[in-house]
């Protein structure tokens, strides 16, 4: 089974608070582009007040050096869709779609019921690209909310109703198990869902691996990770719970499972990511 990576360096410089030359984050987001990742989660757009690290983003695109990697932007409404749209370059753009909708009031500012409008809207804006809606808490959330596989199943049936072909599970704050992985994966089974269901995993050092396992078992074929596991959510409240370390997932799956891989160009990012992630805080 071959495996599909996204690489994030999005998740990881979105939350450091000092400004990341635009230079770096370009000699960076290139040298990823040599690896062979099948999508790098490169930059948003949305509102700079939001996101400060990332305001760069329509001065990042061109300078990219294209590949077979596709790159993903992360956009939270309409006009964030208008401005992707403009870029022949992107060709995936990602919704954080909350199940939660204590998160989801927080993180865009409108309802889950808002939200299914917004992602058909932007179906419509980006009708050339691949749109990925991320479930982010889809494993549990930090404000009590009740949450179970029918909550995903409710959420997932409204979205392949309005033409989405690929939904991400994401463990925001790092809740997921074995147990939780699988009752959720067998739900979407039972129910035929005919999406791309793949993985975004914040998680401690010691339980990513039963995770990913866990979801791969159960026909995962696509995960999100950044070198070193940088980044996360500070939702999380621990600074172990950070993403899937990029380097753990090549080391864990046969090199048959990941034909793309460059691991020469692989080496030269992780020397970069050094820079800055050992520099800017």
């Amino acid at each position: 089974m071959n495996i599909s990576l996204t690489e994030c360096p999005r998740d990881a410089m979105q939350g450091i608070k000092d400004f990341i030359p635009t230079d770096l984050k370009i000699k960076y987001i290139n040298s990823l582009l040599k690896v062979g990742f099948e999508v790098i989660d490169f930059g948003s757009f949305v509102s700079p007040k939001a996101i400060p690290q990332l305001k760069d983003t329509a001065i990042v695109v061109p300078q990219l050096d294209l590949s077979d990697t596709k790159l993903l932007t992360i956009i939270a409404n309409e006009r964030g869709a208008e401005d992707a749209a403009k870029y022949a370059q992107i060709g995936v753009v990602g919704f954080p779609f909350s199940v939660s909708e204590q998160f989801q009031q927080r993180n865009t500012n409108s309802s889950r019921e808002q939200s299914i409008e917004t992602v058909k809207n932007i179906i419509d804006i980006n009708g050339d690209k691949h749109v990925r809606v991320y479930l982010s808490m889809a494993f549990g959330n930090p404000y009590g909310e009740v949450s179970n596989p029918d909550i995903i199943l409710k959420w997932a049936d409204k979205l392949q109703n309005i033409g989405v072909k690929e939904i991400i599970l994401s463990d925001t704050v790092g809740a997921a198990t074995p147990e939780i992985i699988s009752s959720i994966y067998q739900a979407l089974k039972v129910e035929k869902c005919e999406m791309d269901i793949n993985c975004h995993f914040h998680s401690t050092p010691d339980t990513w691996k039963e995770k990913v396992t866990t979801a791969a078992d159960n026909g995962c074929k696509g995960f999100d990770s950044t070198i070193k596991g940088y980044g996360g959510c500070p939702l999380a409240d621990d600074e172990l719970v950070g993403n899937i370390a990029t380097e753990n997932l090549i080391n864990h799956f046969p090199s048959e499972g990941l034909p793309k891989i460059d691991l020469d160009a692989f080496k030269t990012s992780m020397s970069i990511a050094d820079e800055i992630f050992g520099n800017y805080q």
